[in-house]
Order: C-alpha cells, then structure tokens, then sequence
C-alpha cells in the first residue's frame, strides 16, 4: 500500500474539534447544514476533489468521490443526538489521552479517523465517501442514497464508533418503534366510574401483551419503554400511550413481531387501539461481514468482531446483500451520554486499518 502522507494524530484532533464546536442536533436543519459546510470543507481540504451537499428535508448529506469506477463506501453521518448548548456544558477536549465532547465518539471521531485514512493513500480512484444528515432518527431521507451507493459500489465500510475493547461490530441486530394509541372513555372517577372506559387499565394490558412478545433466546427484545395516560386525578383517562422499543436478530422474527402488533386487539368493551410503527432498520447478518472482517484481521491480527444490539445504516445495505463491515470509527464509549469519550491513541490505528481495508477493496 503506498501512502501520499502518514496520518497526524494532531491533525486529526484539529479537525475533530473543528466538527464537534459546530453542532449538529438530529431535525436542525440550519445547525445540520452549518456542519454539512464544515464536513464538506474538512473533506476537501483533505482529499481534495469537490463534497457535493446532498439536500434533504431533514438536512444536507455530504457527498464526496475519488473518481473511477466505485469500489468501497465509507458510510458515516454528522448528526448527533445533543441538542444546541450541549457545547457550552460540554466543550470539545483533548487531554489525559481522550477526546471529549458531543458527537465525539458517535460518530464524528470516525468521521475524522477515515478521511485521514484516506488522505494517507496516493489513489482515492473508486473510493466514495458519504456522511448523512439523519442516521440518528433512523435515516429516512438517506436510506434510498446509502442504497443506491452501497450497490454502486458493492462494499460499505461503517465508520460507526467500535464496540467495547476496539472490536468491530459483525452483525447488528434490526430495530424499530411502534407507538400504541389507546381510545378510551371519558368519566368522572368519584360519581360513575363505571360510565368510562378506562385507557389506562387497558394500556396495562397491552403492556403486558406487548412485553410477551419478547424471545430472549432468540435475540428478540420488545421493550415498552415510555407511557402516558390521563388528565386529572378525578377523570377516567380518555386516552393513553405505550412507545415500544424492539430488537431482532432474524428477518423471521421481524415478521413475527411485526405481525403480532398488527393484530393486537383491545381487553376492555368500548376501547380501541391505533398502532403505528415498525422495524425500520432490518437486520445486519453476521454473513454480510465475513468477507470484509477476513480482510480486517489480516490487516490487524487480533482483532475482534461482536454482534451488538444497536442499529446504524449498515443495516440498510446488508440488507440489500452488499458485504458490510461496522464499528470501523472510534475506540471509546459513552455514545449518547455526558461522559462521551475517544481514545486518542487509538485513532492512528484505526485510521490506517480504513486505508488498509480500502486500498484492498482497490485491487480486488
């Protein structure tokens, strides 16, 4: 592999600060097309060539190629789930070996690791780059582009943060959200109680429907995670919600549950039910990185690879049969949470294996 340049840690940390002091809130449009400026400008400065913005309705996408017949995406986003002023509590640091600060590890530290990468190769022929605007709220603009370039290219390298200890992230299992609104009735609690029809009773019992639908053993989890019911004290609630969280490890148990919500009926006379939703992010098998994790061990004997729980848009093209390999970007922790972290010491590291692993899909 012949390199144009060595990549710099401190060059690195210079443009990782540059991206995390502009933030990126998911649904901002103006904030996200703010950091779309500064991305496309890290890019170019970079690799040089043009970062096309990719206007959306939830906010630009960057767009960069090296030219050629394509090869590899490299597959990132510069949303974040950190709303505006998060900075002024939490401001961009690089000390004691770590990077702090939002989006840090998710994802803007990836972010930063693979265009060096790529600026340490002298041949970007057949490489695109592409960082979405709207992974973080399940990618509903960008899904039709990350597929449309997945297959163009055949191969998509995730620069999503790794998972604990470095590994690389295999297989992940698909995810979604359903939303279940409870019609009830209307009455006063204390004179005629029995003239409602309580939402809340029957949220309860959907609640302990929906949790049955969880098979542990089969990697499938449905979680009811928030619910909201009632007015006042003295009313009958009218109306009440349950948001459910659910993971799934196979496309059989996606339909199974998506299944069984579709058919959820109400416990009490007179109530109803509304249900919206569903798995949106299907699957990444553990079979769509074989061939690129083979590449990465090659690369750097020793490394691991573990299915997680999380989704990204690796699902998205797995799922479309392009071989997948995620969890390339930072070694750290703390994604979504204050404590937030890169290893600086690592990020060398995993900026030469995203150039090795492109400079392979290259001669392949």
């Amino acid at each position: 592999m012949n390199r144009a340049v060595d990549v710099s840690v401190d060059a690195m940390i210079e443009d990782l600060r540059a991206l995390v002091e502009v933030e990126s809130p998911s649904h901002d449009i103006e904030a996200l097309t703010a950091s779309a400026h500064v991305v496309a400008a890290v890019v170019e400065r970079r690799l040089g060539g043009r970062a096309v913005l990719v206007d959306s309705e939830v906010g630009p996408h960057v767009h960069w190629s090296g030219g050629g017949r394509p090869r590899v995406l490299v597959l990132g986003h510069h949303d974040t789930v950190f709303p505006l002023g998060t900075l002024r509590r939490r401001p961009f640091r690089a000390e004691g070996g770590y990077a702090t600060g939002p989006g840090v590890f998710d994802m803007l530290g990836g972010l930063v690791q693979a265009v060096h990468g790529l600026a340490s190769l002298d041949d970007l022929s057949g490489v695109e780059l592409l960082v979405t605007a709207d992974e973080e709220v399940g990618s509903p603009c960008s899904r039709a582009l990350i597929e449309e370039r997945a297959r163009a290219c055949g191969a998509v390298l995730v620069v999503e943060g790794a998972a604990d200890g470095g590994a690389l992230k295999t297989g992940r299992k698909g995810c979604g959200t359903f939303r279940v609104a409870i019609r009830g009735r209307a009455s006063h609690a204390g004179l005629e109680p029995a003239a409602g029809v309580n939402a809340l009773i029957e949220a309860a019992h959907q609640v302990l429907d929906i949790a049955s639908l969880s098979r542990p053993a089969l990697g499938t989890t449905v979680t009811p995670t928030v619910a909201s019911a009632g007015t006042v004290a003295n009313t009958v609630p009218a109306e009440a919600t349950v948001v459910v969280d659910v993971r799934v490890e196979s496309v059989d148990e996606k339909k199974r549950v998506e299944s069984a919500f579709a058919v959820l009926e109400p416990h009490l006379a007179g109530a109803g039910l509304t249900v919206r939703g569903g798995i949106g992010r299907p699957p990444m098998p553990e079979s769509a990185s074989v061939e690129l994790f083979a590449l990465a061990q090659a690369l750097l004997p020793g490394i691991e690879g573990r299915s997680v729980g999380g989704g990204s848009d690796g699902n998205f093209t797995a799922a479309i049969g392009v071989p997948t390999l995620d969890g390339l970007g930072a070694v750290g922790g703390g994604a979504h949470a204050d404590h937030e972290y890169v290893v600086i010491d690592a990020m060398t590291e995993r900026a030469d294996l995203i150039a090795g692993l492109v400079h392979a899909r290259q001669q392949a």
